[in-house]
């Protein structure tokens, strides 16, 4: 009410032109319309109470996302966790650059979502220079170790436990994009994940049931210390610390303070803390647990490791020019190649997710995956064995494809010459590929324009599972099957200073040079799958980019691997799905599995309104995906 002053005896009072005093007791007759209107409310169409509010449940609206999207004015940060999120938003407001931000969320995240990435791990990093226009890539990937006896391992020693172990990748590419392209310190983008591991923070009850569901850091006392404190695993709101991570983190930023008190440079004393790491005694601790424990990675392998900046793969989709992790990044040949199968499909005019449209993408996911899984392998050994699969022809060749044979088993591979068949293989026991996404992914945009998009990851859940001493380090465990072949023709088959094939492709898309959309995801054999369908959704279909992550998806799963013509291929999609659709696509052949409504990867990206000039970021709530901007 307005100008009303209530009297001691509970009566209304109230300056002239107003309702006249009602005294205790008396109820004198009014219409609704005339109570509404000695409110200071109006009548009619423009009403605000009841109905009419609002707020009202009966003005309600269907919602499209169950995340608003997140504006960009001056920074935006898209990241797997919301602490992680903020530490790399914290660095842009500091006057930071895309490049600090990214490091400060890779870093916590390593402490609040431990079981996805870490500085002991591997990935690919996609970087737009807004005043250069110049895209390129970065790889942090470690290799096998040069002592690994692939003779002696068994299937189980490739997945899990020290002997998994590749050379750590992610500190270095850390250290690579602060030097290329950050400002602050390495003081200034730790600080965050220094305080959450040694001071704690609540953990997410989604995080503490994938920490309690792998009972792999169970068997080793340092990995139990950390993550079974007093012998049971944490639960979701428990106050969590590494403290030592938080240690091995401030001895990193000591050697480059010291180096700096020294007058040393900026990018010398951040060379200090690399050469902690892989030269000096970080790097004698990991080599030493591992000789202690019947491990292969030494200090050989560590001082030899560079990360790699270099150009990203590049095609062009219906006019835009899309970017992404080359090899040994299988994932981004993968993301790419299969659009280019679609482009010569009138998607749009299929309809969204219908079973027309859903069975063009599983076919190019299917040819793609065939065509890869036997043709990607690491540049240095093998030269350029992505662009022949990328060439007009000879996508073309391999788009006629699409609509027939089985859809149900893993197509003949290719041959950038002519099409041929697949020669029968043997493998050694143990084919399997571990069916979950163990990865992470972020995207940043800072003010003066730059884009980053990343993808770290520790490879299968807690890498190794093993943390090395009191470093609180958990290494990759890059020789798993899947980043790794168990066919000895096949150029993954592990190999003694050979790195394993990712899926990570963190993608970025322009046109006529200027930014459009960052597009990245977890998910393991999912990663190139869930992006493609992201992708397509939003430059085919036009969507915001909160729907286009969280719009249903399917991923096909190979038994007992993508590596073998002809294994057989289940098409699982997510629940949400009409079933008209499901059997509509069961009749084509396929074989089809149900799974949870959000549970087929956790995409995250940015995207320009080329109509407003706008930038929204979308964060997928099939994870614990969150995105603030500034």
């Amino acid at each position: 009410m307005t100008g009303g002053v209530r009297g001691r005896n509970g009566a209304v009072s109230s300056e002239p032109g107003a309702r006249r005093r009602i005294g205790p007791g008396r109820s004198p007759r009014i219409s609704a319309a005339a109570f509404l209107l000695a409110l200071g409310f109006t009548t009619g169409a423009t009403a605000q109470s009841g109905a009419q509010a609002p707020d009202a449940p009966q003005q309600g609206r269907e919602l499209t996302a169950h995340r608003p999207e997140v504006p960009y004015v001056h920074g935006l940060v898209v990241a797997g966790h919301p602490l992680a999120a903020m530490a790399g938003l914290r660095m842009l407001m500091q006057g930071g650059l895309a490049a600090d931000a990214a490091v400060a969320t890779m870093a916590t995240l390593a402490v609040v979502e431990p079981w996805a990435s870490g500085p002991g791990g591997n990935g690919f990093l996609t970087y737009f220079d807004k005043a250069t226009g110049k895209v390129e890539n970065l790889s942090f990937t470690g290799a096998a170790p040069l002592a690994l006896r692939p003779e002696a391992m068994t299937p189980r020693d490739l997945d899990t436990g020290i002997k998994a172990s590749v050379v750590p990748g992610a500190f270095g590419g850390w250290i690579a994009v602060l030097k290329r392209s950050g400002t602050l310190s390495l003081r200034d983008v730790l600080a965050p994940a220094i305080d959450y591991a040694r001071n704690g923070h609540p953990l997410d009850a989604g995080i503490a049931r994938t920490i309690a569901r792998y009972r792999t850091v169970e068997d080793h006392p340092t990995s139990a210390e950390i993550f079974r404190p007093g012998g049971k695993p944490p639960a979701g709101g428990d106050i969590f610390h590494d403290l030592p991570l938080a240690d091995t983190y401030q001895r990193l930023v000591d050697a480059e303070q010291a180096a700096l008190a020294a007058g040393r440079s900026r990018e010398e004393a951040l060379q200090a803390a690399d050469d902690l790491f892989y030269r000096g005694a970080i790097a004698r601790e990991i080599a030493d647990f591992h000789a202690a424990h019947g491990g292969y990675l030494g200090l050989e392998d560590l001082a030899a490791y560079r990360p790699r900046w270099d150009a990203p793969l590049h095609v062009t989709y219906r006019g835009y020019d899309v970017y992404s992790s080359p090899p040994t990044s299988r994932g981004g040949v993968e993301t790419l190649m299969q659009l280019k199968l679609i482009e010569g499909l009138p998607m749009r005019q299929l309809g969204h997710n219908s079973p027309e449209a859903i069975h063009a993408l599983a076919q190019a996911i299917r040819i793609a995956k065939s065509d890869i899984y036997h043709s990607v392998g690491d540049p240095r050994e093998f030269g350029d064995t992505a662009t022949p699969l990328l060439s007009e022809g000879y996508v073309a060749a391999r788009r006629a494809l699409i609509g027939s044979g089985d859809v149900a088993v893993v197509p003949a591979y290719g041959d950038v010459a002519a099409l041929s068949g697949n020669p029968a293989r043997t493998a050694p026991a143990g084919e399997g590929v571990d069916p979950d996404g163990h990865t992470t992914s972020l995207s940043i945009i800072d003010q003066a324009g730059n884009v980053l998009v990343a993808t770290p990851t520790l490879g299968g859940g807690f890498g190794t599972g093993v943390v090395i001493g009191r470093t609180g380090l958990l290494l990759n465990n890059g020789l798993r099957l899947g980043s790794t072949s168990p066919y000895k023709e096949d150029r993954a088959y592990i190999k003694p200073g050979r790195p394993g094939l990712l899926n990570n492709s963190p993608t970025l898309v322009l046109k006529d040079g200027a930014y459009v959309m960052t597009m990245g995801s977890p998910g393991g054999e999912t990663i190139g799958q869930t992006q493609f369908q992201a992708l397509v959704n939003v430059l085919d279909f036009g969507m915001p980019i909160q729907d286009a992550v969280e719009a249903p998806r399917f991923s096909l799963a190979a038994k007992p691997n993508f590596y073998r013509t002809g294994a057989e291929i289940t098409l699982q999609y997510e629940n949400r799905l009409p079933a008209a659709t499901v059997e509509a696509l069961a009749a084509k052949g396929y074989r089809m599995k149900a799974v949870p409504s959000w549970s087929i990867g956790s995409n995250q990206g940015t995207l320009l309104n080329a109509a407003s000039g706008s930038i929204m970021a979308g964060a997928d709530p099939r994870r614990q995906q969150y995105a603030v901007g500034w």
